[in-house]
């Protein structure tokens, strides 16, 4: 299919949580938007990826590329409890660099309140006043939009508490819950409690990046493009090895949200490897292209307390980064695009 002159490349993206620093993929998708030979077939996004996931797919569906891209920018704003980045320009070039605002907050408060009222405390202790915060932020999305039969297919995953497994809600099984279900983290909210039109019974989800950050394999489908575009907010490697309280706890995090994406990718190098070695016929399992944007540098600067304080300078700063990883990505690897993968799986898991 041709738009003008050019050939349109069809990918699927993978969107992962990571609260506040999903500010890195409203970037990389405000970017990729301005690609018009681009078409965007699937999303499966997880807690943050989630929000951004269904931001993205309800612009589409409303405006277009540019209804995508100002729906992005009024979801984030709202995030930030802000209707207008106010440390957008000169202010913010006079700013230091969030990864050193982020170190002296940590050297001011060394212990997290978040983690200290963790141990002593639950959401379930506020009673008839608790609230879940994004809850606002949810509703303003038109879930008519959300869920509308054009435009690219939106998965998002939610952990169920009671079994622990996946739940992957698709098309117009995706409600309101549902995204507060993807980003609910035990320890901050409780429980997102409702109806699951699948099994008729009441059920309670928590974060999706316990199981699934993101879920790729709703993305294999034969009908879809063998492209999956990974947005990765949680750096794979770190080079030092933790040693204060935060780093460890932040490590921790950053280790179990990226365990069900490894499990997949591997999963993806195991039947590369068969289809390689002539022992399964092409053609019997997707051999999935991975494509990956990131910005471990910027990430690492970062931690787990900084997903939680979603100020707007963090999140212009995370904006740009994604803007810029994702122009860093489309000048190394566009033309492999619907050709070849660009991320070396055997090297990975070598």
């Amino acid at each position: 299919m041709e738009n003008g002159a050019k050939m349109v490349k069809r990918i699927n993206l993978a969107l992962q949580g990571g609260g506040a620093h999903g500010a890195f993929t409203w970037g990389v998708l405000d970017r990729l938007l301005q690609e018009t030979d681009i078409e965007i077939a699937a999303i499966s996004g997880t807690s943050a990826g989630a929000l951004n996931g269904a931001a993205l797919k309800a612009g589409l569906s409303q405006g277009g590329r540019q209804g995508a891209r100002v729906l992005l920018d009024r979801i984030w704003h709202q995030v930030g409890s802000v209707h207008d980045l106010r440390l957008t320009g000169w202010i913010a070039q006079a700013l230091p660099p969030v990864g050193m605002i982020n170190s002296w907050m940590e050297s001011l408060m060394p212990v997290s309140p978040m983690n200290v009222a963790a141990l002593v405390t639950s959401p379930y202790s506020y009673g008839p006043l608790y609230r879940n915060p994004l809850e606002p932020v949810v509703r303003s999305l038109n879930f008519g939009a959300v869920c509308a039969q054009d435009g690219p297919e939106l998965h998002i995953a939610a952990t169920n508490v009671r079994s622990g497994k996946i739940r992957v809600f698709s098309g117009d099984e995706v409600t309101g819950e549902v995204i507060m279900a993807s980003a609910c983290l035990p320890t901050l909210f409780q429980a997102v409690e409702f109806v699951d039109p699948r099994t008729g019974e009441m059920e309670a989800f928590w974060d999706g990046g316990y199981t699934g950050n993101p879920a790729l394999f709703p993305l294999y489908r034969p009908h879809l493009p063998a492209d999956v575009v990974i947005v990765n907010i949680n750096p794979l490697r770190r080079e030092d090895v933790p040693q204060t309280p935060q780093d460890i706890q932040n490590r921790i995090n950053e280790i179990s949200f990226n365990s069900s994406l490894l499990r997949e990718l591997r999963a993806i190098q195991f039947v590369k490897e068969l289809i390689a070695e002539g022992r399964m016929e092409r053609g019997v399992m997707k051999d999935v292209l991975v494509h990956m944007v990131a910005d471990d540098a910027m990430m690492t600067s970062l931690s787990v307390t900084s997903k939680v304080t979603p100020t707007p300078y963090l999140l212009h700063s995370l904006k740009e980064a994604g803007r810029g990883a994702c122009e860093a990505f489309l000048t190394a690897h566009k033309a492999a695009l619907n050709e070849r993968a660009t991320v070396d799986l055997e090297a990975m898991f070598g």
